[in-house]
């Protein structure tokens, strides 16, 4: 059975667009997801990538329209200025680690209504009460946003590491085989390549 090494960033636009596409890709093969939050930031210091707001006003606007036609394209809603962006990405983060070591729910429907709530909802992230309610909502013990929160930091740093050390250069990631598919538009050929069978 393959597995899919997910990096990924509770606060990023192009996860959020990427939808389910993941989990109905990796259910279709047979594949394991592993979830692996990062902190983005960490990486693009690494190896120079600058912040979205200290890109060139020309990037920082063609990304405003691609994101608009993608959410067009995918059929997802987008606010182009969520009210909480950026905001604290830890307590999702730790909660995406405490909900996998646990078990028991929707682990991707979690996810993907983590990155919802920030860029459909306007919801913070940042927020246990907004935590609790979506691991609530995906079949997990709310209480989890409580609890791990130090493990769940450890996880994200070790993450963090691992995935300057393996060439992720931004959010999202997958790994298949230490092959990296960086971004959304690049699952259909993560999903060839998990067709290949290795």
């Amino acid at each position: 059975m393959a597995t899919i090494e997910y990096f990924l960033f509770p606060l990023s636009s192009y996860s959020y667009l990427a939808g389910l596409r993941l989990e109905e890709i990796a259910a279709r093969r047979g594949a394991t997801i592993v979830y692996k939050p990062f902190q983005v930031q960490q990486v693009y210091a690494a190896v120079g990538t600058p912040n979205v707001a200290d890109r060139h006003p020309s990037r920082q606007a063609y990304r405003l329209q691609d994101l608009a036609r993608v959410a067009r394209a995918v059929g997802l809603p987008i606010n182009l200025r969520p009210a909480h962006w950026p905001t604290n990405p830890a307590p999702a983060s730790a909660a995406i680690v405490a909900a996998q070591a646990a078990g028991g729910g929707d682990l991707g429907g979690f996810v993907h209504g983590v990155l919802k709530a920030v860029w459909a909802e306007d919801r913070d992230i940042a927020d246990d009460a907004v935590i609790r309610d979506l691991l609530g909502a995906h079949g997990f013990d709310a209480a989890l946003a409580d609890r791990g929160l130090v493990a769940g930091m450890a996880a994200l740093e070790r993450n963090t590491e691992e995935a300057i050390r393996r060439g992720v250069f931004g959010a999202p990631s997958y790994l298949v085989d230490g092959e990296v598919f960086w971004g959304q538009d690049r699952l259909d050929l993560l999903d060839a390549r998990l067709g290949e069978g290795g």
